[in-house]
């Protein structure tokens, strides 16, 4: 790709705007039902394959009854790339760098996502009126309104759209939480989720940092600001994986690793909703560099019949150290205490079950197929058949969309200004205490760098909106650049 001005950068940009910014309006009207046989094969395209979407395509290519038939990335050398290989192992594969071409092709059943969050419903919004079904990578989206767009969409268009929570594909997750939920360790005292991994500073930039000549700059940002990047990784560059720790992209490590398990902790407690008050503590402590996501961060969801918290860490266990803490043997899992024992989930697949003695008496550890659960009901056309339908993937996700509300609404306060705000929940103040302690053994002074505080949020979870905080509901959404617009009918 040639170097370009920016005067004709955005003069190019102007001229897409133009020519695509009726193109939902056009897919809207050309949808038509779809009935696919059980002899044929499922046609697929895949959206984004610079990290898990390489996943999919292997999937994909390799499950029978499912044909890989076409690949879409803004980056141009990534696309070459994977369709080089497709070539090379005698596959027809066609490629796209814009996903509104994608979406015309009439020839395609199916598209995965695997983009960075900011596109997620957009893309499956567009994809659903275009009559494909879709797979989604977690989260189900960047905030809470177009994640309820996405669920509108998906109803109104019959698509069958599954959220990448794998979890709920296990077999030994599914048993485990159902003997749970039959009673048998009693009543349900709380349920923990642990994102404890290792994430290091991304380094401090003096300005905006150059975009790689084989991105499409435009394309990338899509509902997103069209500002320069303003992060330069030596790991990951200018323009990959490390936009997880901004605010117009992605939503930290909350909604990264943390949303498998924010998922798995929901659907144990059973609770269909968002939770009706949270509240969060963290912070970007043990380097100043240029993400603004917390790296550590407490959020506490105060469910009625029992609290969900999750915790997130991403320093060591010690300044000295390169281990992760561990709470009940586990770094990244779930731990569900109740009045007869505890259930520890350390994996995607295995459930430890412990008496209040703390004796092992059961364990579940059974694997399952996401994406084969996925095309089983494509053939079905059932939703009930999803083991992650975009239902479930919204509710999980906007706990973590209120979980930063709460965070980036907040401010600082000393440690005993903190502690005195939590002495009423013995839950949170516990929580508090051990990441006192963990951040103690990192060196970090939190009289010089303060935990923030979050906002006390209301949420009547029926109507998706906060009750008690203007400034919060303006968070719920955001302003979307033309044409990327997540529209308010779908």
């Amino acid at each position: 790709m040639n170097k370009i001005s920016r005067r004709r950068f955005i003069r190019n940009s102007l001229l897409a705007t133009a020519a695509f910014k009726a193109w939902p309006l056009l897919a809207q009207s050309s949808v038509k039902p779809r009935i696919i046989g059980a002899n044929d094969d499922i046609r697929v395209a895949v959206v984004g394959f610079n990290g898990r979407g390489k996943s999919h395509i292997e999937a994909f290519s390799a499950m029978k009854g499912t044909r890989l038939v076409a690949l879409c990335d803004v980056d141009s050398a990534v696309l070459g790339k994977e369709l080089q290989k497709a070539t090379d192992a005698g596959e027809k594969v066609e490629g796209y760098t814009d996903i509104r071409k994608l979406l015309e092709n009439k020839d395609i059943d199916v598209v995965t996502f695997a983009t960075p969050h900011h596109w997620h419903a957009l893309g499956a919004i567009w994809a659903a009126q275009a009559g494909k079904d879709v797979y989604m990578e977690k989260p189900a989206s960047h905030e809470i309104w177009e994640g309820r767009k996405m669920v509108e969409a998906a109803r109104k268009y019959n698509c069958i759209m599954q959220v990448g929570t794998q979890c709920r594909s296990s077999v030994g997750l599914q048993e485990a939480i159902a003997w749970l939920r039959e009673g048998h360790l009693g009543k349900i005292i709380r349920a923990r989720g642990l994102c404890y991994k290792r994430r290091d500073s991304i380094g401090k930039t003096t300005g905006p940092q150059p975009i790689p000549e084989t991105v499409n700059y435009d394309l990338w940002c899509g509902p997103a600001p069209l500002d320069p990047p303003r992060r330069n990784s030596k790991k990951n560059g200018t323009i990959h994986y490390d936009w997880h720790w901004f605010w117009e992209y992605g939503n930290g490590d909350l909604g990264n690793q943390g949303i498998h398990q924010m998922d798995i902790a929901r659907w144990a407690l059973g609770e269909p909703e968002i939770s009706p008050r949270v509240i969060s503590i963290g912070g970007r402590l043990g380097y100043d560099d240029d993400g603004m996501t917390p790296n550590t961060q407490i959020v506490f969801h105060d469910y009625k019949a029992a609290p969900l918290i999750f915790e997130v860490r991403g320093l060591p266990s010690a300044s000295d150290s390169t281990k992760m803490d561990e709470h009940h043997g586990a770094s990244i899992g779930v731990v569900v205490d109740c009045e007869g024992g505890s259930i520890v989930i350390p994996s995607y697949t295995k459930a430890i079950v412990y008496d209040k003695d703390g004796k092992e008496i059961k364990t579940y550890e059974e694997g399952g197929d996401h994406f084969e659960n996925f095309i089983q009901a494509v053939r079905s056309r059932k939703v009930t058949d999803l083991h992650a339908d975009i239902a479930e993937g919204h509710a999980s996700a906007a706990l973590v969309h209120t979980g930063n509300i709460s965070h980036r609404l907040g401010k600082k306060l000393s440690p005993a200004a903190m502690l005195d705000a939590v002495k009423g929940n013995s839950d949170l103040a516990e929580s508090l205490g051990r990441m006192e302690a963990h951040l103690g053994a990192n060196m970090v002074d939190l009289y010089q760098t303060p935990l923030v505080m979050g906002a006390a949020l209301k949420m009547n979870p029926g109507t998706e909106r906060f009750t008690n905080n203007h400034e919060a509901n303006q968070l719920l959404t955001r302003e979307y650049r033309q044409p990327f617009v997540v529209p308010e009918k779908v």
